[in-house]
């Protein structure tokens, strides 16, 4: 039985360009860049290139770019490292309710380290006000962080009019586009930010790298301490073949942002016009027009969300209930509750179908009318048993 893989947004198959191209740094060039051989210059010199590719694709420098072990430390040394060398300036930060967990837990240590954090709410669709958060704006504000577009329900935030309105305020501006990137294009020269996170295994890379852009001329206290490789800001030898394969994807996304994100689009409408169809009850969530185009999150009132997650996978559709740190959890997601409060209906039975490398319309169209038999099994059952 053949696998359909929907659930990109927890991650991805790597590509296989970017397998091929990082092998030799595993077996031929497997130097530590630290190293002053030829053998730990080659893989210095991997580096370095890579480096400049990515700056060059994210139209930056490449002393902007400290690489990292994924999205999670990313955002970690983002909120950390802007925390604890801004702290003399003010001790409030401000996030939104619905970022990722490597955010909010992260917030909330801060918190018990005495930082006070606002947590901005969202309307029903996913977004902040602009206006909301200039109201929660204080002199002591050191840091804003907000998210591109959530993992979630795809929602896109307003990060351009974020930009503007702290122009002229103190606060440092963190992106979480972890989601973002391979769909959304990334001008650093032109988004407003001051930090950004991104991660290879989103965009068909490797698991176990990812990078955090910062702007020339901010200063970040380390969160890891050791050796000084990252230019001080990150110890730790580098994953020379992570890092080889971070470039390599983001190479390959940069070349095909505008056709995937067609693509991505035509399977949302897709899978949605087929539950149509076939005259199954939801609800979609987030914003329909400002989203990321390869999530599509839809909630189906009256059904288990345990029991359609394995009737999926029965059925050999592999999606999820939410961001991918919470998989397994029988916990309410986090963002739709912002969203949509204590609305079971919306809250309870939601899926996530994302799409990525590989999908074909024939498999979408599959899964749709899979997911629609199911749903109306179970809920035929719930009305049923009550």
């Amino acid at each position: 039985m053949e696998v359909i893989y929907v659930d990109h947004a927890a991650t991805s198959p790597v590509h296989p360009d970017v397998i091929n191209e990082m092998l030799p740094f595993f077996n031929e060039h497997y130097g530590n860049p630290s190293s002053i051989h030829q053998i730990g210059r080659r893989a210095r010199q991997a580096v370095d290139e890579a480096r400049n590719v990515i700056a060059k694709l994210l139209q930056t420098t490449p002393q902007s770019l400290v690489f990292t072990s994924g999205g999670t430390e990313a955002d970690n040394l983002a909120l950390f490292g802007a925390a604890f060398s801004q702290q003399e300036k003010g001790k409030h930060i401000i996030t939104t309710k619905i970022e990722h967990h490597a955010v909010l837990h992260t917030c909330q240590q801060l918190e018990e380290l005495g930082f006070e954090v606002t947590y901005l709410p969202v309307d029903e669709t996913g977004k902040i006000s602009v206006q909301g958060l200039q109201n929660e704006l204080r002199d002591d504000t050191i840091l804003v962080s907000i998210m591109y577009g959530n993992n979630e329900v795809g929602t896109v935030q307003p990060i351009n009019q974020v930009g503007e309105l702290l122009r002229e305020h103190q606060a440092l501006f963190h992106c979480d586009a972890v989601q973002a990137c391979g769909v959304i294009p990334l001008n650093m020269n032109e988004l407003p930010v001051d930090l950004l996170s991104i991660s290879a295994h989103k965009i068909n890379g490797p698991k176990g790298i990812g990078l955090l852009y910062i702007k020339e001329g901010i200063h970040l206290q380390p969160s890891l301490y050791g050796g000084e490789q990252e230019r001080k800001r990150r110890a730790g030898t580098e994953n020379v073949a992570g890092i080889v394969g971070f470039s390599k994807a983001m190479q390959l996304t940069n070349e095909a942002v505008q056709q995937k994100t067609e693509k991505y689009q035509q399977l949302s409408y897709l899978f949605y016009q087929r539950l149509e169809e076939e005259q199954v009850e939801f609800f979609v969530n987030g914003h329909q027009s400002d989203r990321l185009p390869h999530i599509f999150n839809v909630s189906f009132p009256n059904i288990n969300i345990e029991s359609l997650l394995m009737n999926l996978d029965l059925a050999g559709i592999a999606a999820s209930s939410g961001s991918a740190c919470t998989a397994g959890s029988v916990e309410p997601s986090h963002v739709l509750l912002a969203m949509h409060g204590d609305k079971k209906e919306r809250v309870e039975s939601a899926i996530r179908f994302s799409f990525g490398l590989n999908n074909t319309i024939k498999q979408i169209n599959f899964a749709a009318s899979e997911t629609a038999k199911i749903v109306k099994r179970l809920q035929q059952q719930s009305m049923f048993i009550d």
